[in-house]
């Protein structure tokens, strides 16, 4: 064995060669959700498995299982001869969800790293395009029912052939995805940050050597592994039920069931999710790998200090899915897994775990990225644009304190992107952007609130398109706490508000100059008895206007 701070340190410096990553991708980017939502991730592979060995801090927890399931499926179609072996220099890209992957947004490129003329790890990384084509500017078809609909679906390929750039396969590409001059950009920032992370790599291993950081890499494996037994063995044994509830597919105006019992048996957890309904016509499916990657985020949320290794994922099994809407297969439609089916199964993990761990877990948290799609020309620019909005919610109340206001999604560290750089990229005026006051829901540690934005367009002709969720009932309270407000999406058009049929979802809605958008994000559920709450916490929110005095008496008793 390593002695303890060798491998602290090669740990340590494995983590940093994924976060300088991270920071090229971003820092290089052309795309404000890549740029500065930072919807990226950067992380080292192994090359035997695709196993993740280390990923950056700053990436999308959901891409911690999804980028080692997609490797996988590489290393598996390069031994089956089905993709072209890999040479020095070569970088793959994939966007198919059903080869270990999320939506057709999120790209993936996967680099093989090499040493003494062997393949010693895979470095990859994932960054959501703006658009990759399909139906609607954005990609997020409320209404498709096939993944053609969606866009470009891309199997592993070699787009970098020993260090060039393939240019017949990126004029395919472009031929298929909207505003793609602007694409190059992301691509080579995507690329970069892979050869940025083989130097640093390089010189990790040249400081400490090949055979010691192969022996630092099992050895995290295993204390992640041990470390997340240990974690598991404070969950009382016994079996743990719960429920969370997609609002519709969008083509089907009927609630998706995600039905979960947790057992906890040995220093193990079983999740099943053997119930759960059926695939769905609309694209509220959800692929193995993501199913996967939103159980091992919702156990990162709820024990942060397990190192980010493939052996924290060991003591988790999951079953139950087969048949359901968290298994799609080719043609289903996904663009909904990532950014909120995603969600709800962390948010029916939450609910489940919480019954045994409550002084660990959260109320549920807003758990929607508030999907917001626009694309259209603008005429001052003389070029067309696809602007796409994520936005913040509420999280959860806890045993210790109230939920986060604004807090970026369940899933990820992305954020918003500044207000400014959105009207300066596109033909866009914010009208509000505020917090979505009164959201979060009653309890003794209540929700935080959402946010409550409006967004005009100032010129030419664009079509909206939204994939949200909690349109229909808002995040979970927990142990006697009330539910959080649910999420509003209103079309203002010639002095007339459109509420979409399916609330949270609609799809290619023409806007046209002077015309509003308006979208208030749920606030998180709330942890334990309302009535419990201190006074003078409820005092100092009706002084600060997040709940009028009525509200305040009805929600939690208040006597002032």
């Amino acid at each position: 064995m390593l002695d303890p701070i060798t491998l602290a340190v090669i740990q340590a410096g494995l983590q940093q060669v994924c976060d300088e990553m991270d920071l090229t991708f971003s820092r290089a980017a052309f795309s404000p959700v890549i740029a500065e939502a930072d919807d990226r991730s950067d992380g080292i592979y192994s090359a035997e498995d695709g196993s993740l060995i280390a990923q950056g801090s700053r990436g999308l927890p959901v891409f911690v299982g999804v980028m080692q399931f997609s490797t996988r499926t590489i290393i598996e179609r390069i031994k089956a001869g089905i993709t072209s072996a890999p040479e020095l220099g070569d970088i793959y890209i994939v966007n198919d969800p059903y080869l270990g992957g999320t939506h057709l947004m999120d790209v993936r490129f996967a680099m093989p790293f090499w040493r003494d003329g062997r393949i010693f790890c895979w470095l990859s990384n994932t960054g959501h395009w703006p658009d990759t084509g399909g139906a609607v500017p954005g990609g997020f078809s409320a209404s498709a029912i096939s993944a053609e609909q969606e866009g470009l679906r891309l199997p592993p390929v070699k787009l970098f052939k020993r260090g060039v750039m393939d240019t017949e396969l990126w004029q395919v590409i472009c031929s298929n995805i909207r505003v793609s001059e602007q694409r190059i950009g992301d691509l080579k920032a995507q690329a970069s940050a892979l050869l940025v992370g083989a130097e640093r790599l390089a010189g990790l291993m040249d400081r400490y050597g090949d055979g010691t950081v192969s022996q630092a890499i099992a050895e995290m494996r295993g204390l992640a592994a041990r470390q997340m037994r240990a974690m598991v063995s404070l969950v009382p044994e016994g079996s743990y039920v719960s429920r969370a509830y997609v609002d519709s597919d969008g083509v089907v105006n009927d609630p998706l069931t995600i039905a979960l019992t947790v057992t906890r048996q040995g220093d193990g957890l079983t999740f099943d999710f053997s119930g759960s309904s059926l695939p769905c016509m609309g694209p509220m499916n959800s692929v193995r790998a993501t199913t996967y990657s939103s159980v091992y985020l919702a156990m990162r949320h709820i024990f942060p200090d397990v190192p980010i290794s493939a052996g924290a994922f060991e003591p988790l099994t999951i079953t139950g899915i087969e048949g359901t809407f968290l298994d799609a297969h080719y043609p289903r439609p996904v663009s909904g897994c990532a950014a909120e089916v995603s969600q709800r199964i962390a948010e029916a993990v939450f609910a489940a775990i919480v019954q045994a761990l409550p002084d660990r877990v959260t109320a549920a948290p807003a758990g929607t990225s508030g999907n917001f799609g626009l694309g259209g020309h603008d005429p001052e620019k003389g070029r067309d644009f696809v602007m796409y909005q994520i936005s913040g919610g509420g999280y959860g109340g806890n045993a210790g304190h109230d939920g986060l206001s604004n807090g970026c999604s369940t899933i990820g560290i992305s954020k918003a992107p500044p207000v400014e750089i959105m009207e300066q990229n596109f033909p866009v005026l914010y009208r509000r952007y505020a917090l979505h006051e009164g959201s979060g829901g009653a309890g003794m540690h209540r929700g935080g609130f959402g946010l409550d934005y409006e967004i005009e367009l100032l010129r030419g002709q664009a079509r909206a398109s939204f994939v949200m969720d909690h349109g229909r009932s808002g995040p979970q309270g927990a142990l006697g706490g009330k539910d959080g407000a649910v999420n509003r999406v209103e079309v203002i058009r010639d002095g007339q508000v459109l509420v979409p049929e399916h609330l949270s979802k609609a799809q290619d809605i023409a806007l046209a100059p002077g015309d509003r958008v308006r979208v208030r994000t749920p606030g998180g559920g709330g942890y334990g008895d309302p009535a419990k709450r201190d006074p003078a916490l409820v005092a100092e929110d009706v002084r600060l206007g997040r709940y009028t005095a009525d509200q305040a008496r009805a929600l939690f008793g208040w006597q002032g």
